[in-house]
């Protein structure tokens, strides 16, 4: 007999005991479920002890049921996968089973026909509960991240702590996929009440009937009230069963609430209250999770302690700022009550510098700081005595040169405070031209300071326009005419063209002083 015919007879010949129980065993030893499966009634025609483990069934019971029996998609889905079965060959897709116990489970389903004397499906079932949870974790893990990572651009963005709160929470629900997230503040009253400030998420009547305390009593013993007590996090992995929810079982359960994190927060080392996060399912809060939105509630604390700290400085800020002002308008008092008609001039220089510097659309912060200087920009002639400040004849170059020392007397008058603006400089520098042959540097072009520039035109507009001890007003179009034509030269172009543009086309005007007594 030839190797070829030879061959042809043992594979025709049956496989013998042996070779039927080593077949056996690797199918029951395998990992998988493995099912052969009658097309058209789709009852189980063989299994392997692998499926009879995973379904909770005895071979016997398995050979006497349906793929229905176990699979929880419709007859009429099953029916249309078996006719994409039919005509492919093959099919792989993803299912849930239901164990004789009525508990169920993913798998993941690989379907061949195969062809003997009849046709056969072959189904290896592979259950993937362990991937599937390994993603659920990476889901819930990755919210969690993206949340904490959303915590920062929110401390950024927040004008305040009840809208950096709000914010916290919305994202907790909108970022995080929570069904809703709440913080509480502990009020130290008799009922040691938490009090709720911000709230996302929020489920109408929830929160008004939550009535939670941080004392040791069976309302303070939730995971909010342990939370905070013990200022450590606290869990209720299940609302349904867990004893200390008995409280809120019936509001949480109506709500959609299954499991509940609750997160200490803090000012610095005090403590504040709690941000509690709630889930939709069961066992939500894994360890990787719970560390996570630990870290969270710790970015929490941080953007209130910074919240707060902002807000003591801006009020600090302000109470100083506040400070500051009252002494330069005791200042400009000062010169007042020795000079009025130089206090008359320093607040009309200082409207007329406001007015220009926001037709120049400069910020506000800027204007303030020239309002401030302009108010007393002449503070140095209260070294100057009064007969030569009055002196209603012609100066003499000495009292002239007395005259010129008042910038820089102002300047050393404040030099010494300390402003948010270069107050003190601008005094100094509003006699300065641009072309040099201004006093007391002899400053050029970009050596002057910009508000100064504006302080000098609107004195030399003012100074023309009044009137004075020892003269008569000269005019405003006199003062616009002076301004004009050295535009460039002594005076800045824009500060000219802005000044211009308030009276001839802004109907801006100077207030009307009285005339010079002739006594």
């Amino acid at each position: 007999m030839s190797d070829h015919v030879a061959s042809r007879g043992k594979a025709n010949q049956k496989p013998d005991e042996t070779s039927l129980a080593l077949f056996r065993a690797l199918l029951d030893n395998s990992n998988d479920s493995i099912e052969v499966i009658e097309p058209g009634t789709l009852r189980f025609l063989d299994v392997n002890d692998t499926a009879c483990r995973e379904l909770g069934y005895s071979r016997a019971e398995l050979l006497s049921m349906s793929v229905y029996d176990i699979d929880t998609t419709s007859e009429q889905e099953n029916r249309i996968l078996e006719d994409q079965i039919k005509k492919s060959g093959t099919a792989r897709f993803e299912r849930l089973h239901r164990r004789k116990d009525g508990s169920v489970f993913p798998v993941e389903i690989s379907v061949r026909l195969i062809e003997l004397d009849k046709p056969y499906l072959l189904s290896i079932a592979r259950d993937i509960s362990e991937r599937r949870r390994a993603e659920d974790l990476l889901r819930r893990t990755n919210r969690a991240l993206k949340l904490l990572g959303r915590c920062n651009t929110a401390l950024i963005h927040a004008e305040n702590e009840d809208e950096f709160l709000e914010n916290i929470c919305k994202l907790a629900v909108g970022t995080g996929g929570y069904r809703m997230a709440w913080i509480g503040y502990i009020e130290h009253n008799a009922a040691k009440t938490v009090r709720p400030v911000a709230q996302s998420g929020y489920e109408e009547g929830y929160l008004d009937g939550i009535d939670i305390t941080w004392g040791d009593t069976e309302r303070g013993r939730g995971p909010v009230g342990t939370a905070i007590r013990t200022k450590e996090t606290a869990i209720s992995p299940n609302c349904l069963t867990d004893p200390k929810m008995t409280p809120w079982r019936e509001s949480a359960v109506k709500h959609g609430y299954q499991s509940i994190i609750s997160l200490p927060i803090f000012n610095g080392n005090l403590l504040l209250g709690a941000l509690n996060i709630y889930a939709a399912e069961p066992d939500s809060f894994s360890d990787e999770e719970v560390a996570l939105l630990e870290d969270l509630a710790a970015e929490l604390s941080y953007g209130i302690e910074s919240l707060r700290t902002r807000l003591a400085h801006e009020q600090h800020t302000a109470v100083l700022r506040n400070s500051l002002e009252q002494s330069i308008q005791a200042i400009a008092d000062t010169v007042e009550a020795r000079d009025p008609y130089t206090a008359g001039h320093q607040r009309t220089v200082a409207d007329l510098a406001v007015a220009i510097a926001r037709e120049m659309e400069l910020t506000e912060d800027q204007i303030h700081g020239i309002r401030l200087a302009a108010i007393i920009h002449d503070l140095g002639k209260i070294h100057i005595p009064v007969e030569i400040l009055a002196k209603p004849g012609k100066l003499t170059d000495i009292e002239y040169q007395m005259i010129r020392t008042h910038p820089q007397a102002g300047y050393d008058i404040i030099k010494g405070i300390e402003f948010p603006w270069p107050i003190a400089e601008m005094i100094r520098q509003h006699h300065e031209k641009l072309d040099g042959s201004g006093y007391p540097q002899g400053l050029r072009g970009e050596q002057i300071l910009p508000e100064s520039r504006i302080i000098a035109v609107a004195d030399v507009v003012e100074a023309m326009s009044s009137h004075r001890p020892y003269r008569a007003g000269l005019g405003l179009e006199m003062a616009l005419e002076e301004i004009e034509r050295h535009r460039n030269t002594h005076y800045d172009t824009q500060v000219v063209d802005a000044c211009i543009r308030l009276f001839r086309k802004r109907g801006y005007s100077l207030p009307v002083a009285p005339a010079p007594s002739q006594a």
